[in-house]
């Protein structure tokens, strides 16, 4: 190497001394830099050393945050356990009937118009009154014309002492003066005059009007619809191993497809005994009160049917049970200003779509009423953990 160097050139000999003395230098800043950072690292480990262990992060939220975790809590309640029966169907009107002409004529003015309400014997149509007014009048005529005729036939009867020959002869005059015809022809003419107008049999609602004012009909055309809207009625189908769970008067929940987020409450009007054969179902029907007149004929409905109560249950909701291997319930215990999670392994009895019974077992353990559960924020949170409440809890758990 020696030779080498002293082979070049004066010049060339003065760069390479500078490069390899740069080398040199850049050899030992680096040596010294990681020589700082161990003793830097050793410290900071003999002082951690010193203050003890790292804190635990079991407190953090997952997005960073420090402190007990929010959750929803709900009261455990001791309370009758209702248990349904799921259907759907369809509103119906209570009443409908067809309303139609009794006689033939011209309609002299149609009184209501769809959707209007009618009370019991209001008017709804009336026909022109002269042709009947006219027939009225002819029999009237006829009336007097064959009373004046019997009067004349049993003028001198009276002097008669035989009652069954007076009887006889009076029953001869009425015939041969025709007073019996002229009664009879008086009493439709008055009838008919009064089937000029056609009225309500009960109090409803104008549906389907099919005839305008001027329109001659003929005597039983159908002229308008009906309907008797409140209460409203819900038909539903229910299969047969649950028609004996179910009876008059028991409570029904209606929800309508048309106010989704509304329940109707209502109740079993009617069970039909008969079980159809194709389809091994049983017509149920439910009475909804409907004074506003919103639920209309043709709604699609879904109800749940009150089947079942079991009194005397501790019930929680079933948001609170969990699946770890087994059901589980978080119980939340006060601590201070917060709380901690305890987790119970329970066992299910009956239940709803809404709640669930907590039922005795040696296996499992048991929540009492009054006790909070989580039923919402508590689906990875381990047993013990802090938590703390974002709700008051009360006694709306659902039955």
């Amino acid at each position: 190497m020696g030779s080498f160097i002293m082979a070049l050139p004066g010049r060339a000999l003065a760069i390479s001394v500078t490069v390899i003395g740069l080398i040199v230098a850049a050899s030992l800043l680096m040596a010294k830099t990681r020589n700082d950072t161990k003793k830097a690292d050793s410290a900071a480990a003999t002082s951690a050393s010193a203050s003890g262990p790292t804190p635990e992060i079991a407190g953090e939220d997952l997005f960073g945050g420090k402190g007990p975790l929010p959750v929803h809590g709900a009261l455990v309640v001791r309370d009758t356990l209702v248990i349904s029966v799921n259907a759907s169907g369809q509103a119906a009107a209570w009443q409908q009937i067809p309303l139609m002409t009794e006689v033939a004529g011209r309609i002299a003015s149609v009184a209501v118009r769809e959707n209007d309400g009618v009370g019991s014997g209001g008017v709804v149509l009336s026909l022109d009154t002269t042709e009947f007014a006219f027939a009225l009048a002819e029999a009237n005529a006829f009336m007097q014309r064959a009373t004046a005729t019997y009067k004349a036939e049993i003028i001198t009867d009276y002097r008669i002492q035989d009652a069954a020959l007076r009887a006889s002869r009076d029953s001869a005059a009425r015939m041969k003066s025709q007073l019996v015809e002229a009664e009879i022809r008086l009493q439709r003419a008055r009838m008919d005059y009064e089937r000029v107008k056609v009225r309500a049999p009960f109090t409803g609602r104008v549906a389907d009007v099919r005839v305008v004012a001027g329109q001659r009909v003929a005597a039983g055309t159908e002229i308008m619809k009906l309907v008797d809207l409140d209460p409203i009625k819900v038909e539903v189908q229910v299969l047969e191993s649950q028609v004996a769970l179910l009876g008059r008067g028991r409570r029904a929940q209606v929800t309508f497809a048309a106010y989704p987020e509304e329940v109707f409450e209502g109740q079993i009007s009617t069970v039909n005994p008969m079980v159809d054969q194709s389809t091994r179902m049983a017509r149920v029907t439910v009475t909804v009160p409907n004074g506003r007149g919103r639920i209309l004929p043709g709604m699609y409905a879904r109800v749940k049917l009150a089947a079942i109560r079991l009194p005397n249950r501790i019930l929680v909701p079933r948001t609170a049970v969990l699946q770890r291997g087994r059901n589980l319930v978080m119980v939340f215990r006060p601590e201070g200003d917060a709380g901690v999670t305890e987790w119970r392994y329970v066992t299910l009895g009956e239940g709803n779509d809404e709640v669930v019974e907590i039922i005795e077992n040696a296996d499992t353990k048991m929540v009492e009423p009054g006790e909070i559960v989580l039923v919402n924020g508590h689906y990875t949170i381990q047993h013990d953990a802090p938590v703390r409440l974002v709700n008051k809890p009360g006694a709306e758990t659902p039955k």
